[in-house]
């Protein structure tokens, strides 16, 4: 073999290492969140207060998880990938940590935002990485490696939450949260390395880092595959910060319980992602997504249904199981279709796209849960979602096919 031809290998070999990095990186927001919504109302009950607040705990982590990424993308563009990881992952398992004893829930939500706002960057950053490194098929299939890796922190977390909350409670599920935080930093700085040439980097203050954001803005293309997606993972965020009420409260499903019937649901994610790179090198990724969203359309109406006609709990799991495998293809197809429109910038440009869809994530499910939450309302709320997500991007798509592949 000659020198070449090691140089090669060796690259190979740590291309193949750092996308499950990447993928463990990437876990911030399902291991934020699912860990703990087994205990979602135990941690109600305890901190006094209503289901609406308890769903706060969850947003307030959301809405950092999206302003978060704002503030590291930038961040990376200019200071390169690797340090910024590393600090923002020792940031979110002290956080943690400090979650556990929070006395109140006024303080674990402001604690849960910290938390939010240092896990952010392994979600934006990680993007970013992969932008570096792939392109065109390869990127998408890189996307679609980092959901469906990612995607097993559903599958694991709920799971996990349930055993411990067996012999726990919510306050040992961010101790556990915090252990997690730390074996995520030992990952970062074995296996991430720097992706992004000084060459490459950003000069030049705050004022520069506004006018990559803006740049992402103004790019037509960008914004109608971020948009998609942000209406896309509002409907798939739904069903997170809405089914342990549902399934616990209206069908008397208990916390053990909801984690298997989560951690099962999850599956779908891991399968939606493995769909989604095997059609990346054969298929349009417009037209991909335009199916995936149609299904989720007729799915998000299933689950109304259900609720509506009040039918026994597996006409409920049937069709949300189909959503949440379709947020796997959604995901890192869309990605791939947005970030394919960026040549420079890539972290403000995936700061973007994870923050928009974040936010609507975070928002949308705890406004309109005011009310107190249902199954019919978590029906309409996801089956409004898909349709709108739908909407855009077939009425925006219509005027070409340019977009079609990333």
């Amino acid at each position: 073999m000659t020198g070449r031809d090691a140089a090669a290998a060796a690259n190979a070999r740590s291309r193949r290492s750092l996308l499950p990095a990447l993928g463990a990186l990437s876990a911030f927001g399902p291991l934020s969140m699912d860990l703990y919504i087994p205990a979602l109302p135990q941690l109600g009950h305890d901190l006094a207060t209503t289901d609406a607040l308890a769903q706060v705990t969850m947003s307030a982590c959301l809405i950092g998880l999206a302003l978060g990424q704002l503030l590291w993308g930038p961040i990376s563009d200019r200071y390169g990938r690797r340090r910024p990881m590393l600090w923002a992952v020792a940031g979110f398992a002290i956080a943690s940590l400090a979650c556990a004893f929070a006395p109140t829930v006024g303080i674990l939500i402001a604690i849960r935002l910290v938390q939010g706002l240092c896990g952010a960057a392994g979600m934006a950053i990680a993007r970013a990485v992969v932008h570096d490194v792939f392109e065109g098929a390869e990127a998408t299939a890189g996307f679609a490696t980092l959901t469906a890796i990612s995607g097993a922190a559903p599958v694991l977390a709920p799971l996990l939450g349930g055993l411990l909350l067996s012999f726990t409670n919510w306050h040992g599920l961010f101790v556990a949260l915090a252990i997690i935080g730390a074996a995520l930093l030992v990952v970062a700085v074995l296996f991430v390395p720097e992706t992004l040439h000084a060459a490459e980097r950003t000069t030049g203050g705050l004022g520069n880092d506004l006018r990559g954001i803006g740049a992402a803005l103004a790019n037509g293309p960008f914004m109608v595959f971020a948009i998609t997606l942000g209406l896309a993972t509002a409907g798939f965020f739904t069903y997170l910060q809405m089914s342990s009420f549902v399934l616990q409260n209206e069908y008397g499903v208990t916390a053990q319980g909801f984690a298997l019937i989560f951690a099962v649901n999850s599956v779908g994610i891991v399968l939606g992602a493995r769909l989604s790179r095997r059609l990346a090198r054969s298929a349009g990724g417009r037209r991909i997504v335009l199916w995936s969203l149609s299904l989720g359309t007729a799915a998000a109406a299933a689950v109304l249904l259900s609720a509506l006609l009040g039918s026994a709990l597996p006409w409920l799991l049937a069709p949300l199981f189909l959503l949440v495998a379709l947020h796997g293809v959604n995901n890192p197809t869309l990605t791939a279709l947005a970030l394919g429109r960026i040549r420079r910038g890539a972290g403000s440009a995936s700061a973007v796209l994870g923050t928009l869809a974040a936010l609507l994530g975070a928002l949308v499910p705890p406004l309109l849960s005011r009310a107190g939450v249902s199954a019919t309302l978590m029906g309409w709320t996801m089956l409004a979602a898909f349709a709108c997500a739908l909407l855009v991007l077939a009425v925006a798509g219509r005027g070409g096919r340019s977009t079609d592949r990333p």
